[in-house]
Order: C-alpha cells, then sequence, then structure tokens
C-alpha cells in the first residue's frame, strides 16, 4: 500500500503538470489565432502597399506615354500644315505658268519668262529632300522592362525574423601592434581566444581628437587598418566592434591614442618659410623620418607657426619673408620621406628613400609618407641630376593622384612643372601663369602648402616662384614629385 501510495502520488504530479499544459496550449491557440490576424493584416497592408506603389507607378509611366503621343502628334501636324502651305502656293504658281504659256504675245511671253522659270526652280529647290520625309515615326520608341520587378515579386517571401546563432563577442585591441607615426595611427584586433562564433566584419571608430563624438574610420573583414591625415599633436580615442547577421557586438576597449608631438620645442630664431642657415633639427620620436633631399639639410614641414607679436603675412613673397626680422617661434616638425609603397613601379629609391630618380622616359609619380590636412608646411627639393631638359613637376597630391603621368594632368593633384627656362601651374590637365626662370642641377624647389588659407605657393632658389599658384585647397594632400630618367630629386 506504502509503494501503491507513493507511485500514485508522482502520477498525481504528472497528471496536474499535464491539465497546466493543456491549459498552456489552450491559450496558445487562442494566441495563435490572434497573431495570425494581426500577421494577415500587416500581409494585407505591406502587399497593399505595393499595390499602390505600383499603380503610382503606372500612371506616372502612362503620363509619359500621354506625353510622347502629345509630342508626336503635334509634330506631324505641324508637317502637314507647313506641307498643306507649300502644296497650296505650288499649285498656285503651276496654274499661273500654264495660264501665262498659254500667251499669244511673244514679247509679253518673254518679259516674264525668265522670272517665272527662277521661281519655279526655286519652288522645286524648296521640295528638295528630306521635304517630303515624315519627321516623326509612328512607333514609341518605350520599352518597359518589367522582369526585374517580375521576378521580385515571385522571389517575395518570408524572412526567418529570430536567428539562433549569437552575435559575437566584443574584440580585442592589440596593443602591441597598435601604434602612431606621425599623423597616422595603426590599429590592430583579433577576436578571443575561446570565441567561436562567425564574425563578417569588424568596425573601427576614431573620435575627433578633441573628445568629440566617434565615427566609422573602417568597416570590413581586414584586422589591422591604419588611418591618415590625422591632426599632429592630438590625442585620439579608438575602439573596435564586430558584427554578423545575428547583430553588432559591444565595444572593444577604449584606446588611447597620441599622434606625433613636436620633434622639437625649444625657441628658434628662424626666418620663415626658407631659413637662410639651414640649422639641423633633431629626431626627438622613435616614427620621425626625414626628407632629406640633400645631405646639408633635413627636409621638414613647419605648421601651426604663431608670431609672438603677429600671425605673418603669407601673402608676401618668400624673398621678403627672408628679409624681415628674426621673430622669435615654436617650429614644430613632421619628418617625412618618400613612400614606395604607393609610388609607381617605374620610381627607383635611394638613400633611405631620401633620393628618388626613374627608370622610364615618361614621368612617373611618387608620394611623401605624411599627409597634410590642417596648419602651415613647407619642405624643400633638391635637384642632384638634370640632363636633356625634362620638366619635373613638384606639388601635392591626393593619395589615389594618377602614377603613370606628369603631377597635375588630373583633378587629383597641383603641382608646378618646370623646364631649364620657364614654369607652369597645372591641375586637372590645365596649364596657367607661365612665369621666366628655371632650374639646373643644384637648384631647390620650395613648396609653401597653407592649409590655413589654403593656398599653395612655390619658390626656386629660395626666390617664390609666379603668384600664388592655388587656392581654396581642403582635404588631405601629400608631397608629390613626378620625374623620369633625366632627372635625380
Amino acid at each position: 500500500q506504502s509503494q501503491l501510495s507513493q507511485a500514485l502520488n508522482g502520477l498525481s504530479d504528472r497528471a496536474k503538470e499535464a491539465k497546466e499544459f493543456l491549459v498552456q496550449l489552450r491559450n496558445m491557440v487562442q494566441q495563435i489565432q490572434e497573431n495570425s490576424v494581426e500577421f494577415e493584416a500587416c500581409l494585407v497592408a505591406q502587399c497593399d502597399a505595393l499595390i499602390d506603389a505600383l499603380n503610382r507607378r503606372k500612371a506616372q509611366l502612362l503620363s509619359r506615354v500621354n506625353k510622347e503621343h502629345e509630342h508626336k502628334l503635334k509634330v506631324v501636324r505641324d508637317q502637314i500644315s507647313h506641307c498643306t502651305v507649300k502644296l497650296r502656293q505650288t499649285t498656285g504658281l503651276m496654274e499661273y505658268c500654264l495660264e501665262v504659256i498659254k500667251e499669244n504675245d511673244p514679247s509679253g511671253f518673254l518679259q516674264i519668262s525668265d522670272a517665272l522659270i527662277r521661281r519655279v526652280h526655286l519652288t522645286e529647290d524648296q521640295w528638295g529632300k528630306g521635304t517630303l520625309t515624315p519627321r516623326m515615326t509612328t512607333d514609341f520608341d518605350l520599352n518597359l522592362d518589367n522582369a526585374p520587378l517580375l521576378q521580385s515579386i515571385h522571389q517575395l517571401d518570408f524572412v526567418q525574423m529570430k536567428v539562433s546563432s549569437p552575435v559575437p563577442a566584443p574584440p580585442i585591441l592589440q596593443l602591441e601592434e597598435c601604434c602612431t607615426h606621425n599623423n597616422s595611427a595603426t590599429l590592430s584586433w583579433k577576436q578571443p581566444p575561446l570565441s567561436t562564433v562567425q564574425v563578417e566584419g569588424y568596425i573601427l571608430e576614431l573620435d575627433d581628437g578633441n573628445g568629440g563624438q566617434f565615427r566609422e574610420v573602417y568597416v570590413g573583414k581586414e584586422t589591422m587598418c591604419t588611418v591618415d591625415g590625422l591632426h599632429f599633436n592630438s590625442t585620439y580615442s579608438a575602439r573596435v566592434k564586430a558584427f554578423n547577421k545575428s547583430g553588432v557586438s559591444p565595444y572593444s576597449k577604449t584606446l588611447v591614442l597620441q599622434t606625433s608631438e613636436d620633434t622639437q620645442s625649444e625657441e628658434q630664431t628662424l626666418p620663415f618659410p626658407v631659413p637662410l642657415e639651414r640649422s639641423q633639427l633633431r629626431r626627438m620620436s622613435p616614427f620621425s623620418s626625414t626628407l632629406n633631399l640633400q645631405p646639408s639639410f633635413s627636409g621638414r614641414s613647419y605648421f601651426e607657426l604663431r608670431s609672438s607679436a603677429h600671425q605673418l603675412s603669407l601673402h608676401s613673397s618668400l624673398q621678403s619673408l627672408n628679409s624681415a626680422v628674426d621673430i622669435k617661434k615654436m617650429v614644430a616638425v613632421a619628418w617625412f620621406s618618400f613612400d614606395p609603397s604607393s609610388a609607381h613601379a617605374d620610381i627607383i629609391f635611394s638613400n633611405d628613400n631620401l633620393t628618388v630618380t626613374c627608370n622610364s622616359y615618361d614621368d612617373r609619380v611618387v608620394l611623401g609618407k605624411t599627409g597634410f590636412s590642417k596648419g602651415l608646411h613647407y619642405w624643400e627639393l633638391s635637384i642632384d641630376r638634370y640632363d636633356n631638359h625634362p620638366d619635373p613637376a613638384f606639388g601635392v597630391a591626393r593619395i589615389d593622384v594618377l602614377k603613370d603621368a606628369m603631377l597635375g594632368k588630373d583633378d587629383k593633384a597641383w603641382a608646378m612643372y618646370v623646364d631649364n627656362n620657364r614654369s607652369w601651374f597645372m591641375h586637372n590637365n590645365s596649364h596657367t601663369n607661365r612665369t621666366e626662370g628655371g632650374i639646373t642641377k643644384g637648384a631647390t624647389v620650395g613648396v609653401l602648402l597653407d592649409l590655413t588659407r589654403r593656398t599653395l605657393t612655390f619658390s626656386i632658389n629660395e626666390d617664390q616662384q609666379g603668384p600664388v599658384a592655388f587656392e581654396n585647397l581642403e582635404g588631405l594632400f601629400f608631397p608629390a614629385v613626378s620625374l623620369n630618367r633625366n632627372v635625380q630629386v
């Protein structure tokens, strides 16, 4: 009895669970009916919306057909009216000529015959080629391509609203591989080691360098990204998240990056923009590099240069600036060299990528490694070899500039090209401001990029060459040169 009673207790529990389950199922029946009505209403509304859109498009297309119909009728009716008038004039002339032919007085006939003959020929010429050709075809040159829409309708189906796979885990920033170089930042990340969730891509975000809002700078499958064109001497925050079909992961931990600081912070007495005495600037950062185009002078870019007394006027000539009174100022330096990774394959590098020439007789383009989007920058280039009077070009360019043509041939470059006698400014294959004065071996070409005033100015041997070359510059610019095998820079 005890065993049976114990067994009955267990069975009673199961019966109780079954009754509760039946109640749950009956509630599900009611819920399914309610959801079905709601879902059908939503489906009908969606299909009705598609039908309404199709009817609106139908009305628009019919309107175009009616306009084409009215246009064809107007052209044909105008031609009918014009042809009717000419035919009436021609018929009248023919009847008059037939009456004249019946004239029995020879002298009277001769007095008007020449004029009538000319008029008949002129009228006949007016019925020349094309006059009796319809100006409009009867066919409607319209063809409605409804195949893609029909295919989309046939493929119209329900999508699975819920997925079973989870969203990815937050990526991990690999601090040992993240670094900054001048005004560029390289970031690297990976998925957590034990994560088995499939990842379709990543979204990298940076703030504006002033603690502002984050913005997307990269979306893709790679786990490493280099961001160019950042501001110097600025602190950026970076974060990354992963995504797949299920959704987006939480953000990784935020990484704080510092772009290159001033490589020389002590006050110097330097005439701007071209130093009369070229003092060697020390490298203070492991990421510093130089555009050292002649051994005695380290190329450098001045930016955000401020005078304690007043702002320097960059609209003055370089020569007048050189002769100005020395002003103590803070000089921040961005070292850079030529960039083999973005240059044309014909460019030949030497001297730690500070010297370039070319193995082709055609002009080829090479860029500097550092891009500028803000501030005031000046650098010099020395002509080490100059044979057979070629015309190299110097200036700035976008990263995607044409590499197999002279600098300035497309709209991605702003340049001065120069031979041994004269120079021209060129952008988007437009040549302007021919200026006397060229280059020879040993000459120095200066490039002054002022992104505060948004101007570009050139000099040759420390004298300004022509007027301000370009204005209204905005965006990210890289130092650029184009040359062939007759030049070494």
